[in-house]
């Protein structure tokens, strides 16, 4: 699939995707009727609650997948399980470690367009342990505690960190949720990376304590991204839904 260019240092996206900056794309991206949402660690399916009445009120089609994260192979079989029941053009999204499954599995000729949440975004077989590495670690990682080969985040570090930024009553919700992730999860190697082939978009949280923003920069930027900076924590689907919302819209080539 020919890759749309992402233009440079163009301003101010027009409509402004709810008043932050972004840069914009040359190409006008397919139009799309199928969104499917993969999480990431430490949550479920319904981090993405508040993200989904506005793309269904937009008349898309919209899937949330349940990510095991038992293991990186268990998770991208789950996304091409949704993949499979789509009807046409559909946009992948992530948040977090969710980047890592949709780089994967975002190969499919069905995918149209790749949205990355604050989300990782490997290369092919690029150990993303060692490229975080380079960056300062976030302070959630303090919070880590492992039990039979799984982790959870503690309560003080998920509020703290993990959600900050979230309204309290919502990220102790969250929190209740959380889904035990693999220990050995974080350490999966992707054979190929969607973001080489399909149009992607990133929304960067400058408030980031699970990613380091710096980390979210660079890879939006080794990607050719549409970028938008949100002042937000790791959870901005959860704290900023209208926008992440509007950039899913734009990459499913939805105007507002």
């Amino acid at each position: 699939m020919v890759r749309f260019a992402t233009a440079l240092a163009i301003g101010v996206l027009a409509g402004t995707l709810g008043g932050f900056q972004a840069q914009a794309q040359t190409a006008a991206p397919v139009v799309a009727k199928n969104v499917v949402l993969v999480h990431g660690a430490w949550a479920d399916g319904s981090s993405w609650a508040e993200v989904i009445p506005y793309l269904q009120a937009a008349g898309l089609k919209v899937t949330a997948v349940q990510n095991p994260l038992t293991s990186l192979e268990d998770s991208v079989a789950a996304t091409r399980r949704a993949l499979a029941l789509q009807d046409g053009p559909t946009v992948l999204v992530a948040h977090s470690w969710g980047g890592t499954v949709i780089s994967e599995t975002g190969v499919d000729p069905k995918v149209s367009a790749l949205v990355y949440v604050a989300a990782r975004g490997p290369d092919a077989g690029e150990d993303f342990v060692a490229l975080s590495g380079k960056f300062p670690t976030g302070a959630v990682r303090a919070g880590i505690r492992e039990h039979d080969g799984f982790t959870k985040l503690s309560e003080e570090s998920f509020l703290k960190y993990f959600a900050n930024g979230v309204e309290p009553k919502k990220a102790e919700v969250l929190y209740a949720v959380q889904e035990p992730t693999a220990v050995s999860l974080f350490g999966g190697r992707t054979t190929v990376a969607a973001w080489r082939s399909k149009p992607s978009w990133y929304a960067v949280s400058k408030l980031d304590q699970t990613i380091n923003p710096d980390l979210e920069r660079f890879l939006a930027r080794r990607m050719n991204a549409t970028t938008v900076e949100l002042d937000a924590g790791h959870l901005s689907l959860v704290s900023h839904p209208r926008e992440i919302a509007d950039l899913i819209l734009a990459a499913a080539g939805h105007k507002e």
